[in-house]
């Protein structure tokens, strides 16, 4: 199998399941589309990348996913700069959003298989000062909001409903059942879905 993705948290999460795979980066352009919703963005961004790596990998089953924040109906992606880090963290400040994820999940001579799943995260009232903080360690810059909800210092996240590690970038459960549709049958757990 082969992991469609250069994150270190794709890497580590998808590591549970106990399967073997490997990673390839498929670089592609993230650039919402006009008055595509945050749902439709992450899965065709998961669908894109899976089969923009396929080609190079013909016998492979190659696992993609995309991880979008909406905030009021706006998808964020990951901040450009420091800039956009601080507009974007300044926004979520005290306020709840949406975390999707799409999967996909792409068998040679088969149609791409895929599927998204959202959960509520609602941000604590963090400080500037731990923005600034958070900014300047270089944090923010591949992660969609700017925000990892698993950062041991900043800790940004009071609370989430749904699923943890879609938020970290790998529903895990959804993922599992991606592949077993496809018969890929997980070795590892699923389980441990909170830190």
């Amino acid at each position: 199998m082969l992991l469609a993705s250069a994150s270190p948290r794709r890497r580590d999460l998808l590591a549970r399941l106990g399967l073997p795979f490997r990673t390839a980066v498929s670089a592609i352009e993230e650039t919402p589309l006009p008055g595509e919703s945050g749902e439709a963005l992450a899965r065709r961004l998961a669908r894109t990348k899976a089969l923009v790596i396929a080609p190079a990998y013909p016998d492979v089953v190659v696992l993609a996913a995309d991880t979008v924040v909406v905030l009021d109906g706006c998808p964020l992606g990951k901040p450009a700069d420091t800039t956009e880090a601080w507009t974007m963290l300044r926004a979520l400040r005290g306020r709840s959003h949406e975390v999707i994820t799409a999967v996909c999940v792409y068998v040679p001579g088969r149609s791409p298989l895929s599927a998204a799943l959202t959960t509520c995260v609602w941000m604590r009232a963090y400080g500037d000062d731990e923005i600034a903080a958070y900014v300047a360690g270089g944090e923010p810059f591949d992660k969609a909001g700017a925000y990892a909800i698993q950062d041991p210092t900043f800790r940004p996240v009071a609370r989430w409903r749904g699923c943890y590690t879609n938020v970290v970038g790998l529903p895990l459960c959804l993922t599992s059942a991606l592949l077993q549709t496809v018969g890929v049958v997980p070795t590892g757990s699923v389980l441990a879905e909170a830190p």
